[in-house]
């Protein structure tokens, strides 16, 4: 017996790969509805409240009261008890599961619905890149869905909802990866990802197998692949520090400094070894994600205080982090 799914006209995803494609399977299963893109500080600092309503479906993002649908991965997105009992008393619809991506649970729950054939091929490195799960030999091999991924983030939402409506009309990503507006970017974060390794390599170091890099002010930003990959077998997981000093939360050009989290993946065993979302919810209540890969914002009293409390957790990681 097929699931019901509920009614939406909006879909809020998150912006990256995950989220991408998240949005395109629910926009194919309904190609009338609205998606726009944020991003977990947009959610839970209230911005995106106007926009959020009973029938907005949110996926890979933030636990909101207001939605009627919600999707997720992420342990630390869940609402707590009363939230949800009150969410599910409303007649909501909640599908929260531990799928290695927000993509892979929605892709179970609507192809007993609608045609999603053409995310077949896609879905596995959607799950592996989502879950920490892509091996040293495939991230450097760089396919070209690995380089689609670092064409994505808010500053190209209008770029993101074509790929969506590309996806949703039932082209493939091999089909889509030869469009004239795509190829260009992939070309160019070609360029970028050479330039973002040898700044990566100047300003990451390695303190008690932590790599701690320091991307603050420079305007590059990074996921933890990069860092890991140039780290080796001497880290067991990553700090990276982006934004500005005098950066503002909706501000793409100069947002706020943050910090994000990852296991190094690529060491045997490296993942589930810690709890790292610990660290990001150390000070920031908005924090959070995967005991693998999380992020936050730095908080007062600042960058260097909240880094050496991190750094004291990390030194007693088998307490303080423990999973």
């Amino acid at each position: 017996m097929e699931s019901v799914l509920p009614a939406f006209d909006k879909i809020v995803a998150d912006s990256d790969l995950d989220g991408l494609c998240g949005a395109a399977i629910l926009k194919k299963h309904n190609p009338d509805a609205e998606v726009i893109f944020s991003h977990a500080a947009l959610i839970r600092s209230g911005a995106n409240d106007d926009i959020i309503d009973d029938k907005t479906v949110i996926i890979d993002l933030p636990f909101h009261p207001n939605c009627g649908w919600y999707l997720d991965h992420h342990k630390t997105n869940m609402p707590n008890d009363s939230q949800l009992e009150e969410f599910i008393g409303n007649n909501k619809k909640f599908d929260w599961q531990p799928t290695p991506s927000a993509a892979r649970l929605a892709y179970e729950l609507v192809k007993e619905h609608t045609n999603l054939a053409n995310f077949v091929d896609s879905m596995p490195v959607v799950d592996d890149l989502d879950s920490g799960n892509i091996t040293l030999r495939e991230f450097k091999k760089d396919s070209t869905l690995l380089k689609l991924s670092r064409t994505l983030g808010l500053k190209n939402r209008d770029y993101m909802i074509k790929l969506v409506e590309e996806l949703a009309s039932g082209k493939s990503f091999e089909e889509i990866f030869s469009l004239q507006f795509v190829a260009e970017k992939i070309s160019k974060v070609s360029v970028e990802r050479e330039q973002l390794e040898t700044i990566v390599a100047k300003n990451t170091t390695i303190i008690d197998r932590l790599a701690i890099c320091r991307l603050d002010d420079t305007g590059f930003t990074s996921n933890g692949y990069v860092v890991t990959a140039w780290a080796g077998e001497a880290a067991d997981a990553c700090c990276i520090i982006h934004g500005y000093q005098d950066g503002t939360l909706g501000d793409l050009d100069r947002p706020p400094l943050s910090a994000s989290f990852y296991a190094n993946s690529f060491l045997k065993g490296g993942q589930n070894r810690f709890d790292l979302s610990k660290l990001a919810t150390r000070f920031d209540k908005d924090g959070g994600g995967h005991v693998n890969a999380c992020g936050c914002r730095i908080q007062p009293p600042g960058l260097e205080a909240n880094l050496s409390v991190w750094l004291e957790m990390w030194r007693n990681r088998n307490i303080d982090l423990a999973i």
